[in-house]
């Protein structure tokens, strides 16, 4: 047991991450491009694993639990060394299928001295978009299924499965289409936006928008991350908010992602949704302090310190 560890009802947390990943290059830059023709000096470069629901994969192994990544890439330089990274950071990847004559997913990411960033992303190409090849078998075994909205025919066809099953679905609300969360709301009971995300789909991220989207699809908890500002949900027709951590910020690469794992966690063991916020709240700051999206996610001992002694 972890010292000071929460008392929370299940020992272990499996939790299934369906949706993206990706292959980062990253350029450190001390500050970023501020016109289209400005060239800038990169004091490090890197090449990186990345991917919403790739990352919060890596978050739940990090953090002790049986993570499984299920997505799509292309059978290219890119694709294999993802899934050869996720399988070295603990991750079941018998789920991640590579795809002949597909092109897998690539970020570029420059990040300044101060943590911001700017990202050029490619989706991949040729990713077969039916999910009957998926083995949807084992999500009712997880303690938790997170999908992203970036192959929603896959995370429609997992959600469906957990609903029946009763395993909580856990959505990662990034920007995405209308029909999109139109599709995937319904059959979510923790769907997490962001705020551009939440603004882009309900018309502003306030609490009247996550109220609306409570009561148009039913989500049992509706929560949108302000940054600095914290984290706001709604849960039982009540409104709580999470303060932010204030840290040190070294690189917001992945943040959200890593809020995203470990909340899917926290609710894979069976935490109350104020402390699953909070938590995940503290594990996003944490790897704010260290450099990359990957890399820098903490492990359960530094992640529970500082939630300890920061609160």
């Amino acid at each position: 047991m972890t010292p000071d560890e929460p008392k929370w009802p299940h020992d272990e947390a499996r939790v299934a991450c369906l949706g993206m990943s990706a292959l980062d290059y990253i350029w450190v830059v001390e500050r970023l491009p501020a016109h289209s023709s400005a060239k800038v000096r990169a004091g490090e470069f890197a090449v990186k694993g990345g991917g919403m629901a790739a990352n919060a994969a890596v978050a739940v192994a990090r953090l002790g639990g049986h993570a499984a990544f299920i997505g799509r890439a292309g059978a290219d330089r890119e694709g294999r060394l993802m899934r050869d990274e996720l399988e070295a950071e603990g991750v079941d990847v018998s789920g991640f299928r590579l795809f002949e004559g597909s092109r897998s997913s690539i970020s570029g990411i420059f990040v300044d001295t101060e943590g911001e960033r700017q990202i050029a992303n490619f989706r991949g190409h040729a990713l077969p978009s039916d999910p009957d090849w998926l083995p949807l078998d084992r999500i009712g075994t997880a303690g938790a299924l997170l999908c992203d909205p970036r192959w929603p025919e896959g995370a429609e066809a997992a959600f469906r499965v957990a609903r029946a099953r009763r395993v909580p679905t856990v959505l990662d609300g990034d920007v995405a289409d209308t029909s999109v969360f139109d599709a995937l709301l319904p059959l979510t009971d923790h769907a997490v936006f962001s705020e551009p995300a939440l603004a882009g789909y309900a018309g502003s991220a306030n609490e009247e928008a996550l109220q609306w989207v409570a009561d148009r699809h039913g989500c049992r908890v509706v929560a949108v991350t302000h940054g600095s500002a914290g984290v706001v949900h709604l849960e039982d027709g009540v409104f709580h908010h999470t303060a932010a951590f204030f840290v040190t910020v070294v690189d917001t690469t992945g943040a959200g992602d890593v809020f995203h794992g470990a909340y899917a966690y926290a609710v894979a063991r069976g935490a109350p949704t104020s402390e699953a916020m909070a938590f995940a709240s503290a594990v996003a700051a944490l790897k704010c302090t260290r450099p990359d999206g990957r890399s820098g996610i903490p492990n359960l001992e530094a992640s529970l310190s500082f939630w300890r002694t920061h609160s």
